[in-house]
């Protein structure tokens, strides 16, 4: 037996009446937090829906998003979160792709309609027979959507006996963005998931009065659903919810409800130290980590969140199939800025070539270990293409130093190749991040008759700087070589981004 909802009921069984989740003016202590779980749990099974099926889950960072999460588990069910921002079209696509048979869908807002987009997809899809719309107003019996959440629990008992489920069964499955054709499903085990967060938890100390954690990257992506929303219920953390990150309210959470813990993306913390910097603030004086992931942080943003803050940026890496964490700037051995750190425990990396022989400066992340998803959900064809004797590749380029640690050097499929020169973007955005009119960079290869691809570089100015594409230009010649240096510099007010805020490369080219 072996059900991924342990870590709310041992933390509800432990500290009921601790405060599990801030949200606005809510706080919900872990003992209601539990109660609602297994009155959805009860739900569940009483529309027959139980072990092994695939129920999804539409929602942002409010507590709605745990509710359902863990009474799905607690049910022997399998949590299918969908991202916030997908259209009718691609949510008709993830409930078909998953074999959905219940879908839980909070009803949104005017600018962002997810109810009605939901409701839009689930009227198409034959499989999935139960829709629950999750009233944007708390406690609401209706919805113009369809049956009400609320009403639906309505007479549910508030206990629940935890359907037992082996270490294998599937607890999740995640959808990768798919920067190549459709999204694929990983599914992951409660095996996977568990371990990820008990070794994530137990890499840093809890702090003596308990931790805060400030919850803004979405709960339905692997790196705030994980590290972030299970890894602060197992320690019995306070979760501050954000449902949609904004440096100004982020700032004021973080001392209003001191803050301990924080996780983000680089252009987060690119973000928060932007709005001090303007608006002249003192940072906030009680967080204790920050981490960050999901891409290679700048160095001059370490450095920067370090001199404001008081505490480095320990970054890690890892992907949805790897349950996420996979490597991590650990505690035990002295943190490399600008590095993964080394792989965590039970998990091993190593570099490969294309024919999966191992290599040793420069080669794609391959990882194995108790984080390897169990594969892509109903697609044995392309989990074989990236699985290999319990090895899974990344299609992540790295290097290795002498001491073991890994830094990411670029995604495989965003390198550009100019005139028969491999080129990495990062590399490139690493050095104009430190022209001092440089706020912020995001490199791309665009066609080109005779190299094959030319440079380019999308640049943000800092606040009050000036620069002009000539000079930009002019000064990256001189710090780099001439196969390197970007030939057009296109200046941006905001980059495109995806919803947990990672550059949207894609979109620039």
């Amino acid at each position: 037996m072996l059900n991924l909802s342990i870590i709310l009921e041992d933390s509800a069984r432990n500290a009921p009446d601790r405060t599990a989740l801030v949200f606005g003016d809510l706080r919900l202590p872990y003992s209601l937090v539990d109660t609602v779980a297994n009155q959805v749990a009860n739900l569940l099974v009483a529309r027959g829906i139980g072990k092994g099926d695939k129920v999804a889950l539409l929602c942002p960072n409010v507590p709605y998003f745990p509710f359902v999460y863990f009474g799905i588990l607690k049910a022997g069910a399998t949590v299918v979160p969908l991202n916030v921002l997908l259209q009718p079209r691609e949510i008709t696509y993830h409930l078909t792709d998953s074999d959905a048979r219940a879908f839980f869908c909070f009803e949104g807002a005017a600018e962002l309609p997810m109810g009605a987009r939901g409701r839009q997809a689930f009227n198409t899809v034959e499989s999935c027979e139960h829709f629950f719309a999750l009233p944007a107003t708390p406690l609401a019996t209706e919805s113009e959507h369809g049956e009400s959440f609320w009403a639906a629990l309505d007479g549910m008992p508030g206990e629940f006996e935890t359907v037992q489920t082996a270490p294998d069964d599937t607890a999740a499955i995640l959808y990768t963005s798919g920067t190549t054709g459709q999204p694929k499903g990983a599914e992951l085990t409660h095996q996977n998931i568990l371990i990820n967060t008990m070794v994530s938890d137990e890499m840093f100390p809890t702090a003596p009065d308990g931790d805060v954690s400030l919850i803004v990257l979405p709960l339905f992506h692997s790196f705030g659903q994980i590290p972030g929303m299970c890894v602060s219920m197992r320690r019995g953390a306070t979760l501050v919810l954000q449902p949609r990150f904004e440096p100004g309210e982020a700032l004021e959470l973080m001392r209003r409800e001191k803050v301990t813990m924080f996780a983000g993306v680089p252009t987060m913390f690119w973000a928060l130290l932007s709005k001090i910097h303007a608006d002249e603030a003192e940072a906030p004086s009680t967080l204790r980590l920050a981490v960050s992931g999901g891409a290679a942080c700048p160095v001059e943003v370490l450095k920067d969140f370090e001199a404001t803050f008081g505490v480095p940026i320990l970054e890690g890496y890892g992907l949805s199939e790897t349950s996420p964490v996979a490597s991590f700037n650990q505690l035990k051995r002295p943190t490399k800025p600008g590095t993964v750190g080394f792989p965590v425990w039970g998990v091993q990396m190593r570099l490969v070539d294309d024919d999966w022989n191992t290599v040793e400066d420069l080669g794609e992340v391959a990882i194995r270990g108790h984080n390897i998803m169990k594969g892509y959900y109903g697609r044995p064809e392309e989990t074989a293409e990236v699985m290999r004797d319990g090895w899974f590749r990344t299609g992540d380029v790295a290097t290795r130093d002498e001491d073991g640690y890994y830094s990411i050097v670029d995604r495989t499929k965003d390198m550009i190749i100019r005139g028969g020169f491999n080129v990495y973007p990062r590399e490139i955005e690493e050095v104009l991040m430190t022209h001092p009119a440089v706020s912020l960079v995001a490199v791309v290869g665009v066609p080109h008759d005779s190299h094959g691809e030319e440079i380019k570089a999308y640049v943000i100015l800092a606040p009050g700087a000036k620069a002009t594409e000539g000079e930009l230009v002019d000064w990256a010649k001189e710090n780099m070589a001439a196969y390197k240096y970007p030939r057009t510099i296109e200046f941006r007010g905001s980059l495109p981004m995806t919803a947990t805020g990672k550059i949207l490369k894609r979109e620039l080219r």
